[in-house]
């Protein structure tokens, strides 16, 4: 049994239809990439698994657990979409740090909050997310502000910030797109240090020879379905359409 089945999944916007039936599954572990054109509904398929958009239709199960059944969505709980979207972190393109807050205070917002009412785990919070920045490279930025960092260190914030909830899976939405090219190894870096620790990751990119380094399953989607998937030996040595040809042969 996979630990993520995502299975039919439609999602409209208006008469716009951005997502036209999905379907995919990755085991624990695993590094899925999703890749496609601007448009063709990657980000929005990112936010419909975290639940920050409401599917129009189909379902995710995470470890055989239904978290979103679309056809009995309008008996979900609101209270019940933001517990389950705790299962997920996610890494903006363009950080969403807290300006006023230290690189500590911001990975430690959002745990306070989860864990208010807990204060055996309150005591042990500063130092796990301390750690969790230290995993990232930043000790030495605690107590900086987002304006004192780069792009990049600003970014790796925003991951420690995602692990800090403890997430099953961790999605990234084009985590390079907002840096200057000399700053996204740093953040390639770390995703890759997570993948070498097994953390089930789901990335939507636009970086071709990353995606191919690290995924052990590509997905390309284009007009809000998926066109190809596999791995990226095959996707990109072999694709069987000619819209995955045509889209490679921009891209490399």
């Amino acid at each position: 049994m996979a630990y993520l089945e995502i299975t039919g999944i439609e999602k409209s916007f208006g008469h716009n239809k951005v997502l036209k039936g999905i379907d995919f599954s990755l085991d624990k572990g695993q590094t899925v990439s999703i890749i496609g054109s601007s448009g063709s509904g990657k980000t929005t398929l990112l936010r419909c698994i975290n639940f920050l958009e409401k599917p129009n239709l189909g379902t995710v199960k995470l470890d055989g657990s239904i978290l979103f059944d679309g056809s009995q969505k309008k008996n979900i709980k609101e209270k019940i979409i933001r517990r389950n979207r705790l299962h997920f972190g996610l890494v903006f393109q363009s950080f969403n740090l807290f300006p006023q807050y230290t690189v500590l205070e911001n990975v430690m917002l959002a745990p306070k909050l989860l864990f208010k009412d807990n204060p055996e785990k309150i005591k042990t919070l500063r130092g796990e997310c301390e750690a969790i920045i230290e995993n990232v490279g930043l000790i030495e930025k605690l107590n900086f502000y987002p304006s004192q960092l780069s792009g990049g260190q600003q970014q790796r914030v925003a991951i420690a910030r995602a692990l800090a909830l403890d997430p099953e899976i961790l999605c990234f939405d084009e985590p390079t797109s907002a840096l200057d090219p000399e700053l996204t190894g740093e953040v390639l870096r770390v995703i890759r240090d997570l993948r070498d620790k097994r953390i089930t990751m789901i990335i939507v990119t636009h970086e071709m020879n990353f995606a191919r380094e690290v995924s052990d399953k590509v997905i390309f989607m284009d007009d809000g379905r998926v066109v190809e998937q596999g791995s990226p030996e095959k996707l990109f040595t072999e694709p069987k359409t000619q819209r995955l040809k045509e889209f490679l042969g921009a891209m490399l």
